[in-house]
């Protein structure tokens, strides 16, 4: 377990890291040399990010000439990490210690930001013993 991971197993709260835990996550409904021993329920974790006025002008110039718009690469990429680690925080608030069927959804708030949640079912799996 982390030692972000507060002390009772309560959710995080929205500034608290879950990202260097020992949960397993798989897109997957199953995972292969594991049991699922107890289904907790979807758990999810969503972000809302404003984009920057300075970055949209400079992706906005820069899609005029192609390439990769960098600065807007990294807020999804930030947008997609704290939404997992919120989920994850959630699942270990609830006992888990796996989360399956993962996905990701995203969206656009108004036109000003960008919406990410990440989904899946929370489960407390037990690794299977392998007989001789």
């Amino acid at each position: 377990m982390s030692s972000n991971a507060k002390k009772d197993d309560q959710a995080p709260s929205v500034g608290q890291a879950f990202t260097d835990t020992d949960i397993i996550i798989s897109t997957t409904n199953d995972l292969p040399g594991y049991e699922v021993v107890q289904v907790l329920g979807v758990v999810y974790g969503l972000t809302v990010r404003s984009r920057n006025l300075v970055a949209n002008i400079g992706a906005g110039l820069k899609s005029m000439v192609g390439g990769e718009l960098g600065v807007l690469t990294n807020n999804l990429y930030m947008s997609r990490n704290k939404a997992v680690d919120r989920m994850i925080g959630e699942c270990m608030g609830r006992g888990g210690n796996a989360i399956i069927a993962f996905r990701y959804d995203t969206g656009e708030v108004g036109s000003i930001a960008n919406e990410v949640c990440a989904y899946g079912t929370a489960v407390v799996v037990k690794k299977i013993e392998k007989q001789v």
